[in-house]
């Protein structure tokens, strides 16, 4: 990595990032939609509810965190767009906040990096993409909490339903008396086993419903975060020069030797100074036009050690070829 000093306004013709005003739409759109699909469905929704209102409160509860957590990675995204895109204006004042998201990469949009080797480039953007990938983990841990409370409700009620059941066969091998008063029990018996069935499909529910709406959430998230990474890796390669780690040190000459010469000519003017500035940055484009150049040599050396490796294997493969009909 190479620094050049104090930062400088990138050109007006680099596009700006976009914002994830889209995403913010389609989660509210749903959410209201949900909401009206509760609005017509109230009154079976508060009697699934109240068959068991401590687990379906926990669960709409979570479901509660997910919306908070999603709107919150949105808005996460938007201030770290809104940071990116001022450092990308060229006229655009410089924003406070200080990034997140973009922490490892915010050398690069302030102007301070001008180069970067492609293991550097890779380093970079792989730290950024890990912070997008953590902060979605707990909204992905709630998706999947709902659906363990759901599944936790459903063996919950079961195992009422089977003790429920057991109660009422046994109440029945040991009653005493007519039929009439036998079935009564049995109306009453049952009463138990099929709360216990609305407490495990009532969960369900609940639990099913919420993962699915969380599912629809993280997608969104997750599209945001794929476009955010996608412009910043673009921006990235518009705004900093890859260079392989063999050109790293002639450039770092040539940066060198012209920020020799524009301290020197500002300073006095001094042209025996100058002269030596001069020299200097001719050097260092020496330098990197021999390396660049030694490159070349040998990618054509290379190319025609490949051209004759295959004229000997196409030799040696009609050789063989003959024998069979040398030897008929």
């Amino acid at each position: 990595m190479v620094d050049a000093g104090p930062a400088t306004p990138l050109p007006a013709t680099v596009a700006l990032l976009s914002r994830p005003g889209t995403y913010f739409g389609r989660v509210i759109i749903f959410l209201i939609l949900c909401g009206i699909a509760v609005a017509f469905l109230q009154e079976r929704i508060l009697v699934a509810f109240l068959a068991n209102p401590v687990l379906n409160a926990v669960i709409i509860c979570a479901l509660l965190a997910g919306i908070v957590l999603t709107f919150y990675a949105l808005w996460q995204v938007r201030r770290e767009v809104r940071w990116a895109n001022s450092r990308l204006s060229a006229g655009a004042p410089p924003s406070r906040i200080k990034p997140n998201l973009l922490g490892p990469l915010e050398g690069a949009f302030a102007g301070s990096v001008k180069t970067l080797t492609p293991l550097n480039q890779r380093a970079l953007l792989d730290s950024f993409e890990t912070r997008l990938h953590e902060s979605r983990e707990i909204l992905r841990y709630l998706a999947g909490l709902l659906v363990f409370l759901g599944l936790l409700g459903t063996f919950w009620g079961l195992l009422e339903t089977v003790r429920s059941i057991g109660g009422v066969i046994g109440s029945m091998h040991s009653a005493n008396g007519e039929s009439g008063t036998l079935f009564e029990d049995l109306k009453t018996g049952l009463a138990a086993p099929l709360a216990g069935m609305g407490i495990s499909f009532s969960s369900s529910l609940f639990g099913l419903a919420g993962s699915l709406v969380l599912g629809f959430l993280d997608l969104q998230v997750g599209r945001a975060h794929a476009r955010f990474a996608t412009e910043v890796e673009d921006r990235l390669a518009a705004r900093i020069a890859i260079v392989t780690e063999g050109e790293l040190p002639a450039l770092q000459g040539v940066h060198s030797a012209l920020a020799e010469l524009k301290q020197l000519v500002g300073a006095d003017g001094s042209n025996r100074a100058t002269t030596q500035a001069m020299a200097n940055l001719a050097e260092g484009i020496q330098a990197l036009v021999k390396h660049m150049r030694s490159e070349q040599q040998m990618i054509r050396d290379w190319v025609e050690a490949q051209a004759s490796r295959e004229r000997k294997m196409e030799r040696l493969l009609d050789r063989l070829a003959s024998e069979p009909l040398n030897r008929e």
